[in-house]
């Protein structure tokens, strides 16, 4: 089924027009889902359908008729990452068979966000189990529930993760934007492996409540879409204080709940604009795409301030594994002490067991190790956790970001977001030999990152990375959108088998 690459604003306007129903709509992503992702490239990024979606396109479409809709997003088919909590038909599992049939007694705070919208939730996406926080050998996008998910630029090439589903399907026009999730590169990655835009908000700008955790000084949910604008209405109708997610209480003065007026064609005329040249790495590919991005920016009136390092950028990757540790113990039992009785797990130690007692069906080609040095911590009052966590902030915010930001009065920094998707191999697991970093600085710090598609090589995309200080995202989206629009970079994918090494 071949649909063209509706925008969301499309979307509204072919429903508001009567060309075209939620219910229709809904139908040609159902049946594109089918024929793209469950036969002919067998991309498998979606790991669930919402079995009530045609009727509740039905009851939206009812609600136009009447003259009421809900938001930029009503009727409009979303799919969620598989570690989002809804509370309807479907399963949250995190991807693992540990949390198979578990149904979640509530939706997830951005979820209620997206229904009160009008958002269709199509069905969810698979991920690299557990948010890629099991093994050390891991497979991005593959989970024991969902199995691998391929990259339908190369079909040989991973989809990067842990957000893969998301990013693969909005690549693949299986949905008009997807939601995914990130602790470190986990919608930044994908995003750009897939050739897509992906937000990673400041910490608190969306609330955690109802997502299956890793770490709670890092987690946030984020929008995946296809161009910048559809990115960044579906940031605006996820915000919102949740008094179940503390971090949220920030949101009230500096969140939006709608971005799309921070879209300017002429945004980077005059920004001051730092190249993290530091963060490039020496791959002579990336760093030719990388410069025409830079000359792009210069040609739309920014002052380029080349080099602008950012310091201590890999400083702290030592601590960051400790907090994480520490964390996804702590947040993780919370969780899974919540969920419904029935469950085979309850706890960290439980996954643990199920894991080591179904290992043929759960671990085939990587191990727990990650799971194990959890479950080995102390508690979050621990001096090594404390200590580790400070040392963390202190390096990616004022010593890192922030000071990079003041020492050249810049209105943010760029960087290659990364190399071109690595082949799949789940005898050895990920390989990405990416000689560079543009994830772990923003992450770590609670900070904003946009990526937007910058380029390929051999057919592969890569992407360009604009990141700055908390609650930047207003300005981040600016630039972002100047960039796309001059530039449109990006390319619909071709379900190769391998790489296009002529293209």
């Amino acid at each position: 089924m071949i649909i063209p690459e509706w925008t969301i604003t499309e979307l509204q306007e072919k429903m508001d027009s009567g060309e075209l129903t939620a219910r229709r709509i809904a139908e040609l992503y159902l049946e594109r889902i089918s024929e793209i992702d469950k036969e002919g490239p067998y991309l498998n990024s979606v790991i669930e359908l919402n079995p009530d979606a045609l009727e509740i396109a039905d009851a939206l479409d009812e609600e136009r008729k009447a003259g009421k809709t809900r938001g930029a997003l009503h009727g409009v088919p979303i799919l969620i990452k598989d570690n989002i909590d809804t509370h309807d038909r479907m399963q949250t599992t995190s991807g693992s068979l540990a949390l198979e049939g578990h149904v979640a007694a509530k939706d997830a705070f951005i979820v209620k966000q997206l229904r009160k919208a009008g958002a269709l939730i199509l069905g969810k996406t698979n991920l690299s189990e557990w948010a890629n926080f099991r093994g050390k050998r891991s497979v991005s996008g593959w989970s024991s529930r969902g199995g691998l998910t391929r990259n339908p630029y190369a079909l040989d090439r991973s989809a990067c993760g842990s957000s893969s589903g998301s990013g693969v399907a909005v690549a693949a026009n299986l949905c008009a934007a997807a939601v995914g999730t990130e602790t470190d590169g986990s919608i930044i990655c994908p995003a750009q492996t897939n050739g897509i835009v992906g937000i990673k908000p400041t910490l608190g700008l969306l609330s955690r409540s109802g997502i299956i955790p890793i770490a709670h000084s890092q987690d946030t949910a984020g929008p995946m879409a296809r161009t910048v604008a559809d990115a960044a209405i579906l940031l605006g109708s996820m915000t919102g204080a949740d008094g179940q997610d503390s971090a949220t209480r920030g949101s009230r003065k500096r969140g939006a709940t709608n971005y799309t007026k921070f879209l300017d064609r002429e945004g980077l005329n005059g920004a001051r604009i730092g190249v993290a040249r530091n963060m490039a790495g020496t791959n002579p590919k990336v760093i030719k795409v990388f410069e025409h991005c830079i000359e792009a920016m210069r040609h739309l009136g920014a002052v380029i301030v080349d080099p602008a390092d950012l310091p201590n950028f890999d400083k702290f990757s030592k601590t960051e594994l400790e907090v994480l540790h520490y964390e996804f113990k702590a947040d993780l039992n919370k969780y899974l002490k919540s969920v419904d009785e029935n469950a085979h797990v309850h706890s960290l130690e439980d996954v643990i067991k199920f894991n080591e007692e179904n290992s043929h069906r759960v671990m085939p080609y990587f191990g727990q190790e990650h799971m194990l040095t959890a479950q080995e911590t102390k508690s979050l009052r621990d001096k090594k956790y404390r200590d580790a966590l400070t040392k963390n902030l202190r390096l990616t915010r004022k010593e890192g970001i922030d000071a990079a930001m003041r020492k050249h009065k810049l209105d943010a920094l760029i960087a290659p977001t990364g190399g071109p998707a690595w082949l799949t191999d789940l005898i050895d697991g990920d390989s990405n030999n990416w000689d560079m970093e543009s994830t772990s600085p923003a992450a770590v710090a609670g900070y904003p990152h946009i990526t937007v598609p910058a380029g390929y090589i051999f057919g592969l995309p890569v992407g360009v990375s604009f990141f700055a200080q908390a609650w930047d995202e207003p300005t981040l989206i600016k630039f972002a959108y100047a960039f796309e629009q001059a530039t449109q970079f990006r390319r619909q994918p071709r379900y190769l088998p391998t790489a296009n090494l002529n293209a």
